[in-house]
């Protein structure tokens, strides 16, 4: 499993305690770190944000846990992840699962290279205990060591 995630969690795709005001910048740096980590351009995270304009708070996948992404469009140069703690919960919308403390950016070049990703990364976020310990994890070491 964690294989898999660290590599697709680039050098540059993992920012700690990052501060968000709302769901939108929330989702603005996960894109960020995409275009850091040569996963994405700009406005791959323009289209992560218009999806949840015109399809409401659905990215919210779990209580804390949004899971921002876009169509395969050619603004994605390769299939990865961003992961993005927030120092502070933001608001999305979503009645059952805000507010949320992790944002995970996804980039898929298809509609099927990343569904091993994300069998892995479900894997991760069914795990109370590690999802926690990222949540607290003070660095981006640390969140990786959790990922080993």
């Amino acid at each position: 499993m964690s294989d898999l995630l660290n590599q697709a969690l680039a050098e540059g795709s993992i920012s700690v305690k990052a501060t968000a005001s709302n769901w939108k910048q929330a989702i603005e740096l996960a894109g960020e770190a995409l275009i850091r980590s040569n996963r994405t351009t700009s406005e791959y995270t323009q289209a992560m944000v218009q999806a949840v304009e015109e399809l409401g708070p659905y990215m919210v996948i779990a209580p804390g846990i949004a899971l921002a992404h876009a169509r395969p469009s050619v603004d994605v140069l390769g299939t990865g992840l961003a992961l993005i703690t927030l120092s502070e919960p933001v608001v999305f919308g979503s009645e059952a699962n805000d507010p949320v403390k992790l944002v995970i950016g996804l980039a898929a070049v298809d509609h099927d290279s990343h569904i091993d990703l994300m069998a892995s990364l479900s894997e991760l976020l069914m795990d109370v205990m590690k999802v926690n310990m990222l949540l607290q994890a003070e660095n981006v070491e640390q969140v990786r060591e959790l990922l080993r």
